[in-house]
């Protein structure tokens, strides 16, 4: 498997992932530039605004692949520039730091539960450090908590903790804010 920053020469992989329905009930990864209003948006509109995206720096997020078929998505991004993540009550921000966010995954249900995720985490931890990010964060569900949801497109709490994540706030009993530190 490998993992690509995503540009417009591999949007065509994206939309494929993606399908007609735009991943999430059409969201488009848009969720967390504008909130719940993606849904009240056509889902053109919100394809639009991704592709948009991928010809900015930097790139919206990161590709994994399984030889050539795309697998798997992650939105990273820097957290000042996602409008909506900086308004949400439950996700106040622990510092003025200027942290990268990894709030979201798609990956295609046939690559679920064998490491997708994982190698994505991975990935962006390289990819926000050669950016020169301080820190990156992720707002998972944290799964051990009774009643949690199952929509785990923010990733499961455990993979980040794997990965040397630290818990660092929780303003939701199930939704952690969880921090990598790359400063050395």
């Amino acid at each position: 498997m490998h993992v690509q920053s995503v540009t417009p020469q591999l949007w065509p992989d994206l939309e494929a992932l993606f399908g007609r329905a735009g991943a999430s009930n059409g969201c488009w990864c848009m969720y967390w530039c504008v909130g719940s209003s993606y849904h009240h948006r056509p889902r053109e509109e919100n394809r639009k605004a991704l592709r948009n995206q991928t010809a900015g720096d930097p790139p919206p997020g990161l590709l994994a692949f399984d030889g050539e078929k795309p697998v798997g998505w992650c939105r990273l991004y820097p957290r000042s520039d996602l409008p909506w993540l900086e308004r949400a009550p439950w996700f106040v921000r622990v510092d003025d730091s200027p942290v990268w966010s990894i709030p979201c995954f798609y990956v295609h249900h046939r690559h679920r539960r064998q490491g997708v995720m994982s190698q994505l985490i991975q990935a962006s931890l390289n990819a926000a450090r050669l950016a020169g990010a301080p820190a990156v964060e992720a707002y998972p569900i944290d799964t051990t908590i009774a009643g949690s949801t199952r929509n785990t497109f923010p990733g499961v709490a455990s993979a980040f903790i794997r990965a040397g994540f630290k818990e660092v706030a929780r303003h939701a009993a199930a939704r952690p804010i969880l921090r990598y530190s790359l400063a050395r």
